[in-house]
């Protein structure tokens, strides 16, 4: 069991509204009253946030969540392909369980996904990606003016903003939080 008091940023939990993820917690006493958790909640499938309030010391079930590294294999007709690394196992998910996260999936490159009660439910990726330019304008000299980019598409279909003097072929660290170049590796 799960109480109140073992609430922490991250933390996931199965309430009966479905699966959630602790984005933010605060803690109230008022004079005469017993301590209560304020508790900014969000929904791992959905994305929706929700918040509650909770008395202290209040109980949950421990959730059977698991976190397993795969290997991301391919793509076909909107399903992602994955293969367990430990034991060989495959799934797939839909385009819609991937999200945003499919501009950062190369063939061949490794990730974890959470599982529940043995079904694959989020796909967790790394914070920086590394990948290749495939096109972009080159510079022309003379556009030296500070702080100036401009469009590159990467080898995912994912175009970003990137500093002139970035050229096809280049690979690039990217955020996959704000989708920004980072630097040139």
């Amino acid at each position: 069991m799960i109480s109140t008091a073992d609430f922490r940023k991250g933390m996931k939990l199965k309430l009966d509204e479905g699966l959630f993820e602790i984005v933010d917690i605060q803690h109230t006493k008022m004079a005469r009253r017993g301590a209560t958790i304020r508790a900014k909640l969000k929904n791992i499938r959905t994305g929706a946030v929700i918040e509650r309030v909770y008395n202290s010391g209040e109980k949950f079930d421990v959730p059977d969540f698991e976190q397993k590294p795969v290997q991301y294999l391919y793509t076909d007709s909107g399903q992602y392909h994955f293969m367990v690394i430990e034991n060989y196992d495959q799934f797939h998910l839909s385009e819609d369980e991937v999200g945003e996260s499919k501009w950062f999936l190369k063939e061949g490159d490794q990730c974890s996904v959470l599982f529940f009660e043995g079904n694959p439910i989020s796909l967790d990726i790394p914070l920086n990606v590394v990948m290749k330019v495939v096109e972009t304008e080159p510079a022309i000299k003379g556009d030296t003016v500070s702080n100036v980019t401009k469009s590159a598409t990467l080898e995912s279909g994912l175009v970003v903003k990137v500093p002139l003097f970035i050229k096809e072929g280049d690979r690039l660290k990217i955020d996959t939080r704000t989708k920004e170049y980072i630097s040139r590796e």
